[in-house]
């Protein structure tokens, strides 16, 4: 199940796991991404503060944290090549994973067909 955020993340839902990374609108806004800074794993994130800087040639950015709970894993790859997040943002380029406090914070978010439509 995928779910977005009005911040431009996108979060695949696996049980109560979430893999979370950048929105290929997002990617495609930032440009050529040349660093990036991801937690670290066990940290605790809350939903809304910032969990993780991509930044471009353009700019830099915050991904915000879409739900609360703990960093499970990080992109390790995503971090030797921060390119690799822009070349395939919702796919090889996702950035952490993350052990959702409660799965019910997952209903606010927009499914793909709404994101689409926030996107525009």
């Amino acid at each position: 199940m995928l779910k977005f955020t009005d911040e431009h993340e996108w979060l695949a839902i696996e049980g109560d796991v979430a893999t979370v990374g950048i929105t290929t609108h997002a990617a495609e806004q930032l440009g050529d991404l040349v660093f990036v800074e991801l937690p670290k794993v066990g940290a605790k994130l809350v939903k809304g503060e910032a969990a993780a800087v991509v930044e471009s040639v353009k700019a830099a950015s915050d991904v915000f944290a879409p739900v609360s709970g703990e960093v499970t894993e990080i992109n390790e790859a995503a971090v030797s090549d921060p390119a690799s997040i822009g070349t395939d943002p919702q796919g090889a380029g996702w950035l952490y994973r993350l052990r959702l406090d409660d799965v019910a914070s997952l209903d606010g978010l927009m499914d793909e067909a709404a994101y689409a439509e926030f996107a525009k």
